[in-house]
């Protein structure tokens, strides 16, 4: 990764990432904590057992259930 243009380069001094790259660790875990709060925003819980799991109760008999694995959404809704 090279420096940006105008920035002069000193030794022992770092840039610091303000968003995730391509290629990286961070990215998935990047995108599944801004969906996790998306879906939260929605009023589906989280599941306890399986992170990746949320569910939502809407009347009595109602219930939709996400499943998230890699980049696929399993979506299960029952009336």
């Amino acid at each position: 990764m090279d420096f940006p243009p105008g920035f002069e380069e000193e030794k022992g001094r770092v840039c610091r990432l303000k968003k995730s790259l391509y290629g990286l660790k961070q990215p998935p875990r990047a995108w599944f904590i801004r969906f996790a709060k998306a879906m939260t925003s929605k009023n589906y819980v989280q599941g306890q057992a399986d992170h990746t799991m949320f569910y939502k109760h809407s009347g009595e008999s109602k219930c939709s259930i996400l499943i998230v694995y890699v980049d696929d959404i399993i979506l299960k809704g029952m009336i």
